[in-house]
């Protein structure tokens, strides 16, 4: 199968070019920009040019279009959430329409994120929660255009991946990534009662998982692609510091914490709800190979 990977240069996309290719599929990577990318061709277009994008995947001319186009700058200011994922939200909602009107009936397969879940009621969400309804100010912008995203995706009958914090080369959570180097300088602490509950997702797994959706052509809707163990911050952020022979993460309330990182920071630290991945595992037939985020964490930070 012909498949046109929108996004082929970023944390999902690397290995998603890689799992693709060595499943037998004919990759054709979108770059925004002219580029080589080993084993694959690559057409060249901004996804936000309704024009030049028609022309390159009519060039391309995919059965099946994934969609992992984003533009988030490394790292984000949670007090300026909004102004940082402008860009990012543009390419999911305008960018979306772009692809799929070029995209001329070839199946559409797109990014969602499994964090974005109203955190009322139950600490886990399947794929029936609804979207985040109140978020906070700096992070409703970003919730609005997931929203469009995805109903523009399944108005097509294509299928959701909503991927939770991704870690794996290139991401913060990589040994090299922001985040780390943070917690390596205890700058990140636990804030409130630390009850934040992340659902990881491992770079390969969400690759994998694209397989997955390719596969089964039926499976539309969305699908949660997050490990097996969402766990409060309160509980890995400590086994991550001691993972990087980092200092233990200071404690701090969250009124305190409100100064230094807005209203966003604080949900972040201290209010998401984590994410279930039985859908995925029962309709695609699809795993994680890091079940867990300590077994992720390990192979990529010690």
């Amino acid at each position: 199968m012909r498949i046109l990977i929108a996004g082929a240069t970023g944390v999902i996309g690397r290995p998603a070019v890689r799992v693709l290719t060595a499943a037998g599929h004919d990759v054709v990577a979108l770059a925004r920009t002219p580029t080589r990318l080993p084993d694959v061709d690559v057409v060249a277009a901004d996804a936000l040019d309704a024009t030049a994008l028609t022309r390159a995947v009519r060039t391309a001319a995919p059965d099946v279009v994934v969609h992992m186009l984003t533009a988030i700058p490394d790292p984000l200011d949670p007090k300026h959430m909004a102004r940082d994922m402008a860009q990012t939200n543009r390419l999911r909602t305008e960018g979306t329409a772009n692809l799929i009107a070029a995209a001329g009936g070839a199946r559409v397969i797109s990014q969602g994120l499994a964090y974005a879940y109203d955190p009322a009621g139950a600490q886990v969400k399947d794929e029936d929660g609804p979207l985040w309804r109140d978020p906070p100010a700096e992070f409703a912008p970003v919730v609005a255009a997931l929203r469009d995203m995805e109903e523009q995706v399944t108005a097509t009958g294509g299928t959701i991946l909503r991927f939770g914090h991704l870690y794996g080369p290139g991401s913060i959570y990589a040994a090299d990534g922001s985040f780390t180097r943070q917690v390596r300088g205890r700058k990140v602490p636990i804030v409130g009662d630390g009850g934040s509950m992340f659902s990881f997702t491992h770079a390969h797994d969400a690759a994998t998982a694209i397989l997955a959706a390719i596969d089964h052509e039926a499976s539309g809707g969305a699908f949660n692609i997050v490990d097996d163990e969402p766990t409060p911050i309160r509980a890995w952020l400590p086994e991550m510091a001691a993972m990087i022979a980092a200092p233990q993460p200071r404690k701090v309330p969250a009124w305190i914490a409100r100064f230094a990182v807005g209203s966003w920071g604080v949900a972040f630290m201290s209010g998401l709800a984590g994410a279930s991945n039985a859908r995925a595992r029962a309709e695609l037939s699809w795993k994680p190979r890091y079940g867990s985020w300590r077994d992720g964490f390990a192979t990529e930070l010690t």
